[in-house]
């Protein structure tokens, strides 16, 4: 078999203490899944169940990386979340033994238009332009299990030039990551080398040209992402 044109590179991400990477199949992410992010944007956590939506894998975008100022949107967010690496799959995944699945965790960042996804929300259309445009996941390295254990509490932070716009404990989150994987296994077969985002607390905001945008999550390090000038 000939391919008509050359197939694109595979997505993957570094592997802290090791020079193996990890190929990364498909980016899921949580909606709402902080009480106060769900507030402040307008909904009642206490009613709704964990939904998801998708990002493409060649979205990723490494560590340190200067990306443009997306096209199409005037109000691009930030939004800090613990990414989960899976490498184990399995479909009806029970919450009990959820974490066996589990490679290891990184720090991600959600960037959103969010104009359009207000437009979106607003005309019960998609979220797919909003979310899972060209170069929306910046995504760190990810730390495996086996070394560094499971990263279900601590410290969730991101700054813009130094100033703090979000901060959390990994332990606010509505639905446990656990609980995040068995929903998500009850919809699709996951399968090694999948990404799932896990939503982000509350404060987000708007990215300008020029800003540095940080992520810590205790345990994982700093993810930055510099937004071009022009």
């Amino acid at each position: 078999m000939t391919w008509a044109f050359d197939p694109p590179p595979q997505p993957a991400l570094p592997i802290v203490g090791s020079e193996d990477q990890f190929p990364v199949r498909r980016i899921f992410c949580v909606g709402r899944n902080y009480a106060a992010h769900a507030r402040e944007m307008g909904h009642d956590p206490d009613r709704e169940p964990p939904f998801f939506f998708s990002k493409p894998a060649d979205a990723l975008v490494m560590d340190g990386a200067e990306i443009p100022f997306p096209l199409a949107t005037e109000n691009l967010h930030f939004e800090a979340e613990l990414v989960v690496a899976m490498g184990v799959g399995g479909s009806d995944i029970p919450v009990d033994t959820a974490l066996d699945h589990v490679f290891g965790y990184a720090i991600g960042n959600d960037l959103t238009r969010r104009d359009l996804q207000a437009t979106a929300k607003k005309m019960g259309r998609p979220w797919d332009m909003a979310k899972g445009f060209d170069l929306s996941a910046p995504i760190g390295p990810v730390h495996p299990v086996a070394i560094h254990g499971h990263h279900l509490s601590g410290r969730i932070a991101l700054s813009v030039n130094g100033e703090i716009h979000q901060g959390a404990d990994l332990g606010d989150m509505i639905w446990s990551v656990p609980e995040v994987i068995a929903h998500l296994s009850k919809l699709v077969a996951l399968r090694p080398g999948d990404l799932i985002m896990t939503g982000t607390p509350e404060g987000v905001g708007a990215l300008v040209r020029g800003d540095d945008c940080a992520v810590e999550i205790a345990g994982l390090g700093c993810l930055t992402t510099h937004i071009a000038v022009s």
